[in-house]
């Protein structure tokens, strides 16, 4: 997989460090490099990156001001001298926030972390338009239709998907990595325990959902995103 990116830095030394490291990565394929937010904005809503490394202070405009008005597909990876950014940086949605001097293996970690995403998003989207996934159960590859499923339980080391048809199918995976790739709101993590599919709710009953005799529970951990999904789709 290749990663589209850019590099916004008013510094030379710090902007051709980055230009260096992104030549030495082989999954980077560097689009362009700019000493300003406001030489960077046409260039990069006309031919939007996939990955922004971002220098939080610049003159005119700063990063973080830059980020609220990327495209949604360009994700960010702060680069900046000052730690005390590092929250508003992670509240602006970045991937990552990198602290200068900035090494290689740094430089690294944080872009292995944005390449698991978009690995990550990539599958998500396959699921979403084919709507199928293939999961390990019994030595076998088995095609489980996400139209199919009503909600998913995992036991111990081991999910079990449970259909509408009333089939179950048992897969050695984990809820976490499961969860990531479920494409969202469609799939939401109401417990610890359980993922449910969400068109298929039709009964909530004391902020429990009703799939027949099951009860699935809504832990406290997830209350407000699987709320905010009902309060969506309720009449006022």
């Amino acid at each position: 997989m290749i990663i589209t990116c850019a590099i916004i830095d008013d510094e030379p030394l710090a902007a051709g460090l980055l230009e260096s490291y992104t030549k030495r990565t082989p999954y980077l394929e560097l689009k362009g490099s700019y000493n300003s937010a406001i030489l960077a904005m046409k260039d990069l809503r006309e031919n939007p990156v996939q990955l922004l490394f971002l220098d939080v202070q610049m003159p005119e405009l700063s990063g973080l001001e830059f980020a609220k008005i990327l495209p949604k597909e360009t994700k960010v990876i702060f680069t900046t001298a000052f730690s005390q950014y590092a929250l508003e940086g992670y509240k602006a949605n970045a991937l990552d926030y990198l602290l200068k001097p900035i090494s290689y293996e740094d430089f690294l970690f944080s872009t292995d972390k944005a390449l698991e995403w978009f690995a990550m998003s990539m599958k998500q989207d396959t699921y979403r338009r084919d709507r199928f996934m293939m999961v390990k159960s019994d030595y076998k590859l088995q095609r489980v239709c996400l139209d199919d499923i009503l909600y998913i339980e995992g036991q111990k080391d081991y999910v079990c998907f449970f259909m509408k048809n009333g089939e179950t199918v048992m897969s050695l995976i984990s809820m976490k990595r499961l969860d990531d790739y479920l494409p969202k709101p469609e799939f939401l993590r109401t417990h610890r325990s359980y993922i449910v599919h969400m068109p298929e709710v039709l009964l909530v009953d004391r902020f429990r959902i009703v799939f027949g005799d099951v009860m699935v529970p809504i832990s406290e951990n997830y209350k407000e995103e699987v709320q905010t999904y009902f309060d969506q789709h309720t009449l006022a």
